[in-house]
């Protein structure tokens, strides 16, 4: 599941049914040919707005991925167990797993949805960068390239003209019409992502979005409101970020215990939290499908086992789990906007920082999550003088800020 699952042991109490077709389809050899590998049923699958792509549910997401070896293994495992969407960016270091990958299974290019990323400055510089990260996947086309992380190297006004101008637009055509990428978008977890969503719904340009999201979106949010827009326009939208720090790896109380008091609704379903949470997510018929971090096969296994045995929830189970995984003191706010920040009275960036921790402690991605935290300015880093317990009142999730923000400082500064 999502990289703070690992060394949770308590998870697999959840796990009794289910898992028994992932698990023999993990047996496979790594070097399986890709032939008999396709024999494995794919898991559901969804469109990708009216781009005609369809996708798994679950999309394996290799930022968190940096053993070769391991990386390796895991592309092919992920095959094996049904997984058809695959999401990589220059700034992962991954391409090039993905690159010894096709080389040795040509054959398994065609059967899958690729996604990679790049920081393009405007929009021209997409296409260079296009041919580099075709050069780095040895591969002709892919599927979707996204700007990586609009909004975090742009103002917003910036960002939002983007996805708007002429440029852009030009940008794209040719970019479809040369064939190298069939579609455009972008990945963002920006505070005024809402903003740059509804600039995408109104641009007419964007084909797909991949999102910071959580399930429980309050419908009058402006983000809620931005993602009816898009998906109303036939924008594709692909959550990511959705089980972030959810959980933590060392609770306080026992999280088995805690959780079926809190969502009975797991132990009955026999789903782990974090299959909870992706359950809840594809309830959401707006949302084609989730871009999860993986590092382990049990993760894998979890995780594949969750789209297999997918069904919808129903509003008051959406709720228990919120609740649930609040009560647990969460260490990142998928649901961030800003307003914590706004109601701390500082010009500390709160959401960034809990974020860049989440990705420290509980991803592993350390010099990422350095390099970010030092893109900041000086006054973003500053929480000094912030009204904590103000911040924590107007988070969505709750965040202990004047446990986290200390940590932040210690871990990242």
């Amino acid at each position: 599941m999502s990289d703070e699952m690992t060394g949770q042991t308590d998870r697999r109490t959840f796990l009794q049914t289910g898992a028994l077709a992932t698990a023999t389809a993990l047996t496979m050899a790594a070097g399986a040919d890709a032939q008999d590998a396709a024999k494995t049923t794919a898991l559901p699958k969804r469109k990708i707005g009216k781009t005609g792509l369809e996708m798994t549910l679950l999309e394996m997401g290799t930022g968190a991925l940096r053993e070769r070896g391991v990386l390796d293994r895991l592309l092919r495992l992920s095959f094996a167990s049904g997984v058809r969407t695959f999401d990589t960016a220059k700034a992962y270091g991954t391409e090039p797993g993905f690159k010894k990958w096709f080389e040795q299974s040509p054959e398994v290019r065609k059967q899958i949805v690729l996604i990679t990323k790049d920081n393009p400055k405007t929009p021209k510089d997409m296409i260079s960068q296009l041919d580099k990260r075709l050069e780095a996947l040895a591969t002709d086309y892919i599927d979707i390239f996204f700007v990586h992380g609009l909004g975090d190297e742009h103002s917003l006004d910036d960002a939002m003209n983007f996805v708007k101008g002429q440029e852009f637009k030009e940008t794209a055509e040719a970019i479809r019409k040369s064939g190298k990428a069939r579609f455009i978008g972008f990945s963002t977890h920006h505070r005024n992502r809402a903003q740059l969503l509804q600039a995408a719904a109104d641009g007419g340009i964007v084909d797909a979005i991949m999102l910071q999201y959580t399930p429980w979106l309050d419908k009058d949010s402006p983000l809620n409101k931005a993602i009816d827009a898009c998906f109303e326009k036939g924008i594709g939208l692909i959550s990511m970020k959705q089980v972030a720090g959810q959980f933590p790896e060392k609770p306080k109380v026992n999280i088995l215990e805690e959780v079926v008091r809190r969502a009975p609704m797991l132990a009955e379903k026999k789903l782990t939290p974090y299959q909870g949470l992706l359950h809840a997510i594809w309830t959401d018929e707006r949302i084609s499908g989730s871009c999860v971090s993986i590092k382990t096969t049990d993760q894998l296994r979890d995780n594949a086992d969750a789209a297999r045995r997918y069904e919808p929830l129903k509003t008051t189970e959406i709720h228990q789990l919120r609740d649930a995984a609040l009560a647990f003191g969460p260490t990142m706010c998928a649901d961030c906007d800003g307003r914590c920040s706004e109601a701390a009275g500082t010009k500390a960036e709160l959401g960034n920082l809990t974020r860049f921790l989440t990705y420290h402690e509980h991803h592993g991605i350390r010099v990422e999550a350095r390099r970010q935290y030092a893109a900041l300015d000086a006054e973003a880093r500053n929480w000094a003088g912030a009204d904590l317990e103000a911040a924590r009142a107007a988070c969505p999730s709750g965040l202990d800020f004047a446990s986290l923000l200390p940590e932040v400082d210690k871990h990242l500064a």
